[in-house]
């Protein structure tokens, strides 16, 4: 179907549906969409079927902001480089230089997003933080306002980056799921937040190649941060940082999940029954 055809089907069917059905977040981990441990290796076929579903979804009436994370396009020069340590001075031109490399990278992965976004005819648009954000962390400075956006929008298109930072540090790195946590938190309308893996269903036991582990439907703040994390290539906390973010968006938000990004199909479950095969991040006084 060339692209014409298919824009034009979009169009239609946000004219057709004419009812704004909430927001919904969603994050492209970088395992999903990378191979993490082979330099800017990029796994097209899975951004290709969640591109597929986040077409679904706006024909639904749902307004989408998509965040995608870094992968082997950012981690692996960042943490050779100490990128989020921010400033060092005995290795300061190596960092700068290493700088450029991640974010000529990231806008490589991220135009290889949007051209997929395009492909099943969603308008989008991408805001590389750099441009938008000063400082890292929840509390970056960066107005997240501009994103409120109705069904029919245009899709804005959000990644981690290396942003600048008042003081001595100078720059470090700014987390898609810290971005996820203020967007949650400060638009209206979020019906929906979704971390998407690319190694499991969701929170495990264990490791996910251990067969001993297995799935935990629920989880919430009190049961504590579960099984091991493994630095060894992910710089900006992994696992564990995911879910102390989720604990944050879930006093605002009903539906946070952490799901399989392989099998997106999965979100619209959610959609329309309110349930899946994932974890569900909860309060601790919610059923």
């Amino acid at each position: 179907m060339c692209p014409s055809v298919m824009n034009l089907r979009y169009m239609l069917s946000r004219i057709a549906h004419g009812q704004f059905m909430g927001r919904v977040i969603i994050k492209l981990g970088g395992g999903l969409i990378t191979d993490k441990q082979q330099y800017k290796t990029a796994l097209k076929d899975r951004i290709d079927s969640v591109s597929r579903v986040i077409s679904e979804i706006i024909d639904m009436g749902h307004s989408v902001i998509v965040i995608h994370g870094a992968g082997s396009y950012g981690h692996i020069e960042a943490k050779k480089w100490k990128i989020s340590e921010g400033l060092d001075s005995e290795i300061s031109e190596s960092q700068f230089s290493a700088i450029d490399t991640i974010q000529r990278d990231m806008d490589e992965l991220n135009s290889m997003v949007m051209e997929s976004l395009r492909g099943v005819g969603i308008s989008c648009e991408s805001f590389p933080p750099r441009d938008w954000v000063n400082g890292i962390g929840i509390t970056f400075a960066g107005d997240v306002s501009k994103f409120e956006r109705n069904s029919e929008d245009i899709v804005p298109v959000i990644f981690g980056d290396v942003v600048p930072v008042i003081g001595e540090k100078k720059f470090g790195i700014l987390s898609g799921d810290h971005l996820m946590v203020r967007l949650a938190n400060e638009l209206p309308d979020v019906v929906l937040c979704v971390f998407l893996l690319g190694d499991s269903s969701g929170l495990l036991t264990g490791p996910p190649d251990s067969d001993s582990s297995v799935l935990i439907e629920r989880w919430s703040k009190s049961q504590g941060l579960v099984g091991e994390h493994d630095g060894a290539i992910d710089v900006t906390g992994g696992i564990l940082l995911k879910l102390q973010c989720a604990s944050e968006i879930v006093e605002s938000s009903d539906h946070v999940w952490f799901m399989d990004g392989r099998v997106p199909n999965r979100m619209l479950e959610v959609l329309s029954k309110g349930e899946t095969i994932g974890t569900r991040i909860v309060r601790d006084n919610q059923s």
